[in-house]
């Protein structure tokens, strides 16, 4: 299902500065980009070499951080990330991004300046819901009730989505909201900052595991009701997010440290 990406007319960098692919707080990007790829690949969260994590550059609007074609997330480094800009050219990086992931993640970084971060899986479990008649997520869980308030669903299934068309779609049916199912396709986290998106990816698979195993039984879920789910959405909107990601990076670091060379 992978396909390199081919421009047919590429554009020099229009506005982009250039000067912020140096930065340490780039650098700390593709590292903490890295450790998503890793730790999603360890926990099963990826397909083959097919799904996709961007990322603004700091300090840029028009540049972002993707992995390249044809690395499977456990394949990826801080240093194997390319730097794309919303026309399809590599500006720093080996390789060409897989072309759904440029068509996807350029158009969104692009209609949505809020979205700095994207994380786009074929994950298991939540992808299984994308595949059910109904809203996706019933708020019966604990881990469910994060995402209360914060999701879309986009009914329509337009095939792969080989060019921009897609992608504007995509970040139209995404709307105000941080969590997309895409119906028969897969989920879409959008987020200010990769600690966030990672914390909302990782908590999306465990709220669909436990839900389909509920589901399992035969027995009918009981929902929260609405003012405790919304009282308990807000009171996990003020976690501590970024220590999730920074205990990622300190496991890998010990299991797989070259995700940060």
């Amino acid at each position: 299902m992978a396909h390199d990406l081919k421009i047919t007319a590429p554009r020099r960098p229009t506005g982009s500065n250039l000067a912020v692919l140096d930065a340490e707080a780039t650098w700390e990007a593709r590292i903490d980009l890295a450790a998503c790829f890793r730790m999603a690949a360890a926990l099963g969260l990826s397909e083959g070499v097919c799904n996709h994590f961007s990322a603004m550059v700091p300090g840029s609007d028009d540049l972002f951080l993707v992995n390249p074609y044809g690395r499977a997330f456990s394949e990826v480094t801080a240093s194997s990330l390319l730097v794309c800009d919303f026309h399809g050219n590599v500006v720093a990086g080996d390789g060409v991004p897989e072309a759904t992931a440029f068509h996807i993640h350029a158009r969104l970084h692009a209609r949505l300046p809020r979205a700095r971060v994207a994380f786009h899986t074929h994950m298991p479990r939540a992808t299984a819901l994308c595949m059910v008649e109904g809203d996706p997520l019933v708020f019966a869980g604990q881990s469910a009730l994060k995402f209360w308030g914060r999701v879309a669903v986009d009914p329509v299934y337009g095939g792969l989505a080989l060019d921009e068309r897609e992608g504007d779609r995509i970040a139209a049916a995404i709307g105000d909201a941080d969590i997309v199912f895409m119906r028969s396709h897969g989920v879409m986290v959008v987020a200010s900052t990769i600690a966030k998106a990672w914390d909302d990816l990782y908590f999306l698979e465990r709220a669909a595991e436990v839900q389909i195993l509920a589901e399992s039984t035969g027995r009918r879920l009981v929902p929260v009701p609405a003012e405790v789910a919304a009282h308990t959405a807000a009171q996990m909107a003020i976690e501590d997010i970024d220590a999730h990601l920074v205990s990622v990076k300190r496991r890998l670091a010990v299991t797989d440290p070259d995700f940060a060379t």
